[in-house]
């Protein structure tokens, strides 16, 4: 299989690419940046959101696009929502290259397309595509439509997979990226006070190698024919507070955490299990890893390649 992912050097990117040449399948990474983690995984640095629709720097035929591309921290698109309307037009560009090649294209959506929902689980039929949180939460529902569009109108095979707070390996490149977990690693090691934005929230965490393997079943099925119109939720099925989180990583640093609480700021969901019953009846998913276990998971890779060398 040959595979052409865009935000190659993201997390998800970075770790979906080198399972897939791990198996003996070909790669093609498109990044606005070079891949910090690995020289490993075939990088072309293009700014996607410069390209003509129908026109990235690809050559040759692909089996499949994962489209994972996009700015993706939730409140530095209420700050800069023009970042949220390139999330849209760099999907358009994807989906009309797929559309002229024929291509089959899975999309990395998020849990942020079913807005701030008080309720303990959620299946993909809940998503309210009247309503955005967020900048950023609407960049992903104006993706999903012109997918489902092009679906429709040009028979274009999809797979939209609705992440919800991936974390693990590669997960702390702070310099592009501010996730929660490996900034609240990062600090409550170096004995740094955190700040905690919504001490309440209930959030859905999926440890990165569960995450990766429900995208290679997704590609594989894809690509395979076994499914054609598909999304689904892609996490662990379990919710955890950002409180547990802190205390997490507490116990397995065996530090204190200096925390301030402070309420939830702007467009952030606060509440959100997913329901992963289609990704286990389509795909066969099964996360092995609860936040328990991957949080510590997270800190000893920091603590195999350096991250967290001073400890």
């Amino acid at each position: 299989m040959r595979v052409l992912i865009t935000g190659s050097s993201g997390q998800i990117g970075t770790n979906v690419g080198l399972a897939l040449l791990k198996r003996g399948d070909q790669v093609q990474g498109i990044d606005l940046r070079p891949n910090t983690w690995t020289s490993e995984l075939p990088t072309i640095e293009c700014d996607l959101a410069k390209c003509a629709p129908g026109e990235l720097p690809a050559v040759g035929r692909f089996d499949a696009v994962l489209h994972l591309a996009a700015h993706a921290k939730v409140f530095e698109l209420v700050e800069h929502p023009e970042r949220a309307l390139e999330n849209v037009q760099v999907s358009f560009t994807v989906l009309e290259y797929c559309r002229r090649n024929e291509t089959p294209v899975v999309f990395g959506s998020s849990r942020e397309v079913y807005g701030d929902i008080h309720r303990h689980i959620t299946d993909e039929s809940q998503a309210d595509f009247v309503v955005a949180e967020s900048p950023y939460s609407a960049s992903k529902i104006a993706g999903e439509a012109f997918i489902y569009s092009y679906a429709q109108c040009y028979n274009l095979p999809y797979l939209v997979f609705r992440f919800s707070n991936v974390y693990g390996r590669y997960d702390c490149d702070i310099a592009h990226l501010e996730r929660v977990i490996p900034l609240f690693i990062r600090r409550i090691a170096a004995g740094e006070q955190i700040v905690v934005f919504g001490p309440e929230k209930v959030l859905d965490f999926t440890y990165v190698d569960d995450c990766v393997d429900g995208v290679l079943r997704g590609l594989d099925a894809l690509v395979a024919g076994r499914i054609s119109r598909s999304t689904i939720n892609l996490a662990c099925g379990q919710g955890s507070t950002l409180v547990d989180v802190v205390n997490l990583i507490s116990l397995a640093l065996r530090k204190e955490a200096r925390a301030r609480y402070e309420p939830t700021r702007s467009g952030e969901v606060t509440h959100y299990v997913a329901d992963i019953t289609q990704a286990r009846q389509l795909l066969g998913y099964q996360p092995q890893t609860p936040l328990t276990a991957g949080i510590p998971r997270g800190i000893e890779w920091q603590r195999e390649t350096g991250v967290l060398a001073d400890l």
